[in-house]
């Protein structure tokens, strides 16, 4: 049963013993405190068995709350697990951390680790590439267009941003609400409104989304992402059978995405949250058919993110990251699955130099730590101090890659070019992953496989590319 069917008959279970609890999608139980944990933590069961693909998505509290529910006291209170191991993993995980405190937290993590493995069975994603075609995971960098540029800069120096950095800011969501949604497309924001000032960068055909009436056409030059985006789906469409699933945080990126395919004929089927359940699979069906005329899937990640199968289509574009890697995780999981017979080649667009690289990095942080603490993985980068996430309204729009700066990459000359080969790649660590920067058509991005993203050796839009692939 569900978890919140569980919940609604608690009291009637509580008396009855249960030998065996299985629970699926685990990392429901990842706070001690909700209703859900406790509910289950009543019962009277003698064995429990939790299933997770993701049980670190954001620190290690959600470890212990996973922990504490399979094996209770074990690891002690929560107040003695995070002075025993969650602090001086922490500070020797964190770049700004000592030798000292490295070695201090590498030794709590190997007791750590030594009494967790004696409970746990952990299993990658890495299993499942013995059975599948291949998979070339790319994140991709785009420049900002030069409208989005003028407001982004507009922005940061506007009276709300720079008391905001001074500490008395009242609404960083808000704010960081607002360059998300630049970052993807001017038209999600009333900017009159939304960026005071901003009139004067407004190019000359541009028309507020809400004035255009029957002009329907997306303005797609006004975002990098998007021209980007408008480019792959005609190829596309022109060179091969290929379909494709476009996934976003936002149900306004699904109305733009849904009003470019309009504009360019485009069959396509949509689910977000406004969707029954009962209709879900039909429509999974319907695209998962290989004579469909759909070639093109729009996701919200919210709605669609976890559990649903689209292996009619082999390739897939996250248009947005989310801060919670396991989300985007779930998502990119979406047509690399068990019935998949084509090559998959998988997209994160990330603004480059912008807040999304920020969140990318955050990510990354919490990535490594999973990979550290679930994988024992030893040679996981300490890249990104914690202070950096007070660098989020910085821009950087000189850039190719932020992420790839702050690597200090030894493996890629001052040019960008990679020379030398990463021994292994370690699907966590983009650190390890192919590093590619567009210098035209005769650079390195021209070796890459995918030729969707070879033909943006002859554009300015996309400025690097990490690569990952499965075999």
């Amino acid at each position: 049963m569900s978890y919140e069917t569980l919940r609604l008959y608690v009291d009637e279970l509580k008396d009855t013993p249960i030998g065996l609890l299985l629970c699926d999608e685990g990392h429901r139980l990842k706070n001690k405190d909700s209703l859900t944990w406790t509910a289950l933590n009543s019962l009277n069961v003698s064995r429990r068995v939790i299933l997770s693909g993701t049980p670190i998505q954001n620190d290690l509290s959600e470890y212990f709350a996973l922990l504490h529910f399979a094996n209770p006291n074990l690891l002690g209170t929560q107040s003695e697990f995070r002075k025993r191991f969650e602090i001086p993993i922490l500070k020797g995980r964190d770049a700004a951390g000592t030798e000292e405190d490295r070695k201090k937290g590498d030794e709590r993590l190997a007791e750590l680790t030594n009494i967790v493995n004696k409970f746990i069975i952990r299993r990658t994603n890495d299993l499942l590439s013995k059975y599948l075609p291949v998979k070339y995971e790319h994140v991709v960098f785009c420049n900002l267009g030069k409208f989005q540029i003028d407001l982004y800069n507009h922005f940061l120096q506007s009276p709300d941003i720079k008391s905001l950095l001074r500490g008395k800011g009242s609404q960083p969501l808000k704010a960081i609400g607002i360059l998300k949604k630049l970052c993807n497309h001017p038209d999600l924001l009333d900017l009159s409104t939304e960026i005071p000032g901003s009139e004067q960068f407004f190019p000359e055909d541009y028309v507020p989304p809400e004035a255009r009436g029957r002009d329907r056409d997306v303005r797609s030059w006004y975002s990098g992402k998007m021209m980007v985006l408008d480019r792959m789906l005609a190829r596309i469409r022109q060179d091969t059978n290929d379909k494709i699933v476009l996934i976003s945080n936002y149900t306004q990126t699904l109305d733009l995405f849904e009003r470019l395919c309009r504009s360019r004929g485009y069959g396509f089927l949509r689910l977000d949250g406004t969707m029954n359940i009962s209709k879900r699979q039909k429509l999974v069906d319907k695209f998962n058919d290989p004579e469909g005329e759909e070639f093109v899937f729009l996701l919200s990640s919210k709605a669609g993110g976890c559990g649903i199968n689209l292996i009619g289509a082999n390739r897939l574009v996250l248009f947005d990251p989310d801060w919670n890697p396991a989300a985007d995780q779930q998502a990119l999981a979406r047509v690399w699955r068990d019935g998949q017979k084509k090559d998959c080649f998988v997209y994160r667009f990330i603004a480059t130099g912008s807040i999304e690289e920020k969140i990318f990095q955050r990510q990354s942080h919490k990535q490594s730590l999973s990979s550290c603490v679930v994988d024992s993985a030893e040679d996981v980068e300490r890249h990104f101090s914690l202070e950096s996430l007070r660098e989020l309204f910085q821009f950087k729009p000189g850039t190719r890659s932020d992420t790839h700066d702050t690597f200090k990459c030894k493996r890629c000359r001052p040019d960008g070019t990679q020379h030398i080969k990463a021994p292994a790649m370690l699907y966590g660590d983009t650190s390890t992953w192919n590093h590619f920067v567009n210098d035209g058509e005769k650079g390195p991005l021209s070796k890459i496989e995918d030729f969707l993203l070879r033909q943006e050796t002859k554009e300015k839009d996309v400025s690097a590319v990490f690569q990952y692939i499965s075999s």
